[in-house]
């Protein structure tokens, strides 16, 4: 495993970290499903230890995944050690089976002080709001609940997961104010959107953490046109069937390239992320001990003329595509 360090703080992060959205378990808000289908939670403890004997240190967790469950398992296997660094989420709550987003300082203050208890520990070394709006970063109660925890020792740094398909104004505020230490965006071959941000936010010295790099699977080459989803898997509604099929068409020149290279799909797709210096660390969904291996394999160069083919495969296919996406 190698290690990079997290923009201009003192974090040095494994290029591959644990993604825990999926350990959370198959959490519903109603009829909406926000996980990843059913889990055993033995089989999440034994991901947890194989990761980290594998090298990974960075572990990424929101208190929304699982309702705390993801952070309580994380908890119970590292409690409060110093070899671990632990990212955690703030900033949505259920009411009335209904998601909300609250970036208030007292829900802030008050979900940090119950992430510490479910985590065990007893600071986070990075906390981040959960996809925050710019109105919400111009309100300033999330940052000031922010540069306050930061202040009593309970988080070490802070920073923001960024909208999926639009990262740009929340981050471009942020950059401006010189304010947070890092963004988590999403980022993989089918999802280059974050692109340039990724290039400038670390000439800035800003740590990044790419998100979703298999697309929720699509780029491990697993799934078939004939691929259903559990109706607790949030990719029952994502990846509805005809979407589904027109995405697996798509990639098929992407297939072509990495069949050159002799490794796994999933391996290129993490590769093609690494071979992005501005890229800290990327954080696969982690579920099972073999999943740890195959997402810990070291990553290939890619050559400058397949990245550039890439690049423009996604501005001339998948760009269109990521705006059918939910």
């Amino acid at each position: 495993m190698n290690y990079r360090k997290f923009g201009n703080t003192d974090l040095l992060v494994s290029q591959i970290g644990f993604g825990a959205w999926g350990i959370g378990g198959p959490a519903m808000v109603g009829e909406l499903a926000i996980g990843w289908g059913n889990v055993d939670d033995q089989t999440s403890i034994k991901a947890l230890k194989k990761s980290f004997e594998l090298g990974i240190n960075f572990y990424d967790t929101a208190d929304f995944y699982g309702f705390g469950h993801s952070e309580e398992l994380i908890g119970k296997v590292f409690g409060n050690r110093d070899d671990v660094i632990i990212a955690t989420k703030v900033g949505h709550r259920v009411e009335n089976n209904q998601i909300l987003l609250d970036y208030s300082k007292e829900h802030i203050l008050k979900s940090c002080d119950e992430s510490l208890k479910r985590l065990r520990r007893d600071k986070i070394d990075f906390y981040q709001l959960h996809s925050a709006k710019l109105n919400h970063l111009e309100d300033g109660q999330c940052i000031e609940a922010m540069e306050e925890l930061v202040s009593k020792s309970k988080i070490r740094f802070w920073g923001i997961s960024l909208n999926t398909f639009n990262p740009y104004p929340e981050a471009e505020f942020l950059m401006n104010k010189n304010l947070a230490a890092g963004f988590q965006v999403a980022f993989n071959i089918i999802n280059q959107r974050a692109l340039k941000l990724i290039e400038k936010a670390a000439t800035k010295g800003y740590g990044i953490i790419a998100r979703i790099p298999l697309q929720f699977g699509l780029l491990t080459g697993k799934f078939t046109k004939e691929t259903k989803f559990e109706p607790n898997d949030h990719r029952s509604f994502r990846l509805k069937p005809e979407f589904l099929s027109e995405l697996i068409d798509a990639l098929e020149d992407v297939s072509k390239i990495s069949e050159n290279y002799n490794v796994d799909k999933t391996s290129f797709a993490l590769s093609f992320i690494m071979n992005h210096t501005g890229v800290s660390t990327v954080i696969p969904g982690i579920k099972t001990p073999d999943q740890a291996m195959k997402n810990t394999k070291p990553p290939i160069r890619i050559s400058d003329d397949d990245l550039y083919f890439l690049h423009e495969l996604f501005n001339k296919k998948f760009d269109e595509l990521v705006s059918k996406m939910t």
